[in-house]
């Protein structure tokens, strides 16, 4: 058996180095004349394979100047630095291992099978891929594997000859002579430990940076969700499973006073820490903004422009909604985020497609307001694309498979929000972050319903709206069995009110009033866009002093423009706890 036959078998790489091992033993002016000066003779071995003798011992000297090509096979393999097995039958009997297999795993017995005598090669899994070597004929690889010696080596099992001249499992016609044989594996393992160790050590940067990025981006996030009294809300977030994908996917619920709730959801384009720190700036601009109680798109507009100044080549979409418990609707704008979905109490779901601008940095876009009914007993869901978004697949698929998961999704806000994960098939390994907000405006009936109530009066004529006002307002606040302390404030707070807007508005008025099962919450609106401010008045001025009265008694106070012009000027009173 010369090295050709053998070193055909060897993986390519491996087999050019032991080519070149043997050329460098020829000068360099006699390179190609298929010899070896008389000075440079090494005392070379053979053994016989094939009959399993051998443990080392030399039998002949190769004289001098064969060809690469006519050096015997054991002398080949035993140059080189890789480890090498021959192993032959059906039990992978042991024919030969060369001298780097026995200085990493220790003497080997000849003729012995593999199971018992090559206990390193059962416990990495690799006799089932002699086996598959055997059947099939063709080469098979197993990468990067730890052995028992604690380096990492790459094993490639190659179909070779046996002593008869056949390859075992060749699936030719003469293949029923080599599988009564048994056949030939020459199993070739290369050290990789180098590599598997750098690999590791990248691995384990990307999990630190993932564990930070993850850490960082849990820590920007609401680490507990307000809970408006008209709304049952719940959320979750859900990273990737690699560090790429760890992203900038956000959520947020702002209690901006008077029964209503903003609801905000968004997704910075791009990964790691970056990602997660604009979005922390992102979200707490948001926060800021929703404090000026604007109307969803001017919100959307103010951060148009920070995102720019941010990083002007990162953009992130945004849906920022608002919850009026007294209109029953969902107001929202977005910035080329995906569509709000509404099921109502019949389970019938809607989308809030329209409006919908450019994404949050892309500049010059005037961003517009929409709204979509959220009566009683509706649920709504707010997400980022990591839910809908798979490769391969329309993202409106998604979005309708996300559709028919909501239309049967009944029980808490938490219960539908974690449906809603499972349905899309959202896992530990998902490629992309989540980010999921789900609102319900509960059908209050019964004793509960009896702490939700609301009560308005137009506030018509002159300056006698004012005593007709008070005497609604005190009436109201009886039929609703308030202590006797809160009831005397909510009638001044009520007659500030509507003193302030008779004296600076312009019709139409109107007083509103309403409970919730946690305050008392007093609204005057008018046609007038001219917004109260809060002043010290000077001792001699007759005036000013209205909405500072109402500053100080009330538990919070506050004032917005309406969409259709005008204002609303309001104030809240927290409950005594039962």
């Amino acid at each position: 058996m010369n090295f050709t036959r053998w070193s055909a078998r060897l993986p390519g790489t491996q087999r050019r180095a032991a080519a070149r091992t043997d050329e460098q033993a020829v000068p360099a002016d006699r390179r190609g004349e298929g010899s070896v000066p008389a000075a440079r003779v090494e005392k070379l071995t053979d053994i016989d394979i094939d009959q399993g003798a051998g443990t080392g011992t030399a039998i002949g000297t190769l004289p001098a100047g064969p060809a690469v090509d006519q050096l015997p096979a054991r002398d080949v393999l035993d140059r080189v630095p890789a480890l090498v097995a021959l192993v032959h039958g059906p039990d992978h009997r042991i024919a030969y291992v060369n001298d780097a297999y026995t200085a990493a795993f220790g003497v080997r017995h000849l003729g012995a099978p593999a199971r018992e005598a090559l206990p390193e090669l059962a416990e990495l899994g690799l006799l089932p891929l002699l086996d598959q070597v055997l059947r099939s004929g063709k080469p098979r690889t197993l990468k990067s594997r730890k052995a028992v010696d604690g380096r990492s080596y790459t094993f490639t099992c190659t179909p070779a000859a046996d002593g008869t001249g056949g390859t075992g499992g060749t699936g030719g016609a003469g293949d029923s002579g080599d599988r009564a044989g048994g056949g030939a594996v020459l199993v070739f393992a290369t050290d990789v430990t180098d590599h598997a160790e750098a690999a590791e050590r990248l691995r384990a940067s990307e999990r630190r940076q993932r564990e930070t990025a993850v850490t960082l981006q849990r820590s920007l996030l609401p680490q507990e969700l307000e809970q408006p009294d008209d709304l049952r809300i719940a959320a979750t977030y859900q990273p990737g499973g690699t560090e790429a994908a760890v992203g900038g996917d956000w959520y947020d619920v702002i209690t901006l006073g008077g029964g209503r709730t903003a609801l905000v959801i968004g997704d910075v384009m791009g990964r790691g820490v970056r990602a997660a720190a604009v979005m922390g700036q992102l979200r707490t601009a948001v926060r800021a903004y929703a404090r000026l109680d604007l109307p969803p798109h001017e919100v959307l507009q103010l951060l148009d422009g920070l995102a720019t100044e941010i990083d002007a080549n990162q953009i992130a979409t945004c849906a920022y909604a608002i919850h009026d418990p007294n209109e029953g609707r969902l107001v929202y704008a977005s910035a080329g985020h995906l569509p709000i979905l509404v099921r109502d109490e019949n389970g019938t779901v809607r989308r809030a497609d329209e409006p919908t601008g450019p994404p949050l940095g892309t500049g010059g876009w005037m961003h517009a307001s929409g709204s979509i009914p959220l009566g009683p007993g509706a649920t709504a869901v707010l997400y980022t694309d990591g839910l809908v978004e798979r490769r391969n697949e329309d993202l409106d698929e998604g979005i309708a498979a996300l559709e028919r998961a909501l239309s049967g999704a009944t029980g808490s806000p938490q219960v539908v929000c974690d449906r809603l994960v499972r349905s899309a098939g959202v896992t530990a390994d998902h490629d992309d972050d989540v980010a999921v907000l789900v609102l319900q405006h509960p059908a209050r009936t019964g004793p509960e319903g009896e702490l939700f109530r609301n009560a308005a009066l137009e506030l018509l004529g002159g300056v006698e709206a004012a005593p007709r006002a008070r005497a609604f307002a005190s009436g109201v606040l009886t039929s609703w069995r308030f202590p006797a302390e809160l009831h005397d404030l909510g009638v001044l707070a009520a007659s500030e009110l509507v003193a302030n807007s008779l004296q600076h508005g312009t019709p139409p008025m109107r007083l509103r009033l309403r409970r919730t099962d946690r305050r008392l919450i007093i609204e005057v609106t008018d046609g007038n866009d001219h917004l109260p401010r809060r002043r010290q008045a000077e001792p001699a001025d007759e005036s000013g002093r209205g909405i500072a009265i109402v500053a100080t008694i009330a538990t919070h106070w506050g004032s917005r423009r309406t969409p259709g012009g005008g204002k609303a000027v309001w104030c809240e009173f927290l409950l005594p706890r039962a």
